[in-house]
């Protein structure tokens, strides 16, 4: 088992499933614990961030960066655009593409 924001977030889902379950319901009680320590978690993931913010660090171990990243976008092409592409008109400009 890990300990991240992420595993805190699956047992909150898991908590609410439960309270939820017509046959077989959480206590109150015990759910009430449960948002409780999930509270201090969040409140102490919120003052490692503002670490995180005040001395520059690229992360810790608690927020964890994603597992999957998407690929970047590819950069355009810059396009080339000749003054004969281009047509002033009362208006404004008019950029005709070619091809």
């Amino acid at each position: 088992m890990s300990n991240n924001i992420s595993t805190v977030r699956q047992h909150l889902l898991d908590t609410l499933a439960d309270l939820r379950n017509r046959e077989n319901p959480m206590e109150v009680e015990r759910a009430r614990a449960v948002a409780d320590v999930a509270r201090v978690l969040v409140d102490s993931a919120k003052v490692e961030v503002d670490f995180i913010r005040a001395t520059d660090a690229t992360g810790s171990g608690f927020l964890q960066q994603p597992e999957h990243r998407a690929a970047p976008a590819p950069e355009l092409p810059t396009p080339v655009a000749s003054k004969s592409d281009i047509e002033r008109t009362p208006t404004g400009l008019v950029h005709r593409i070619k091809g």
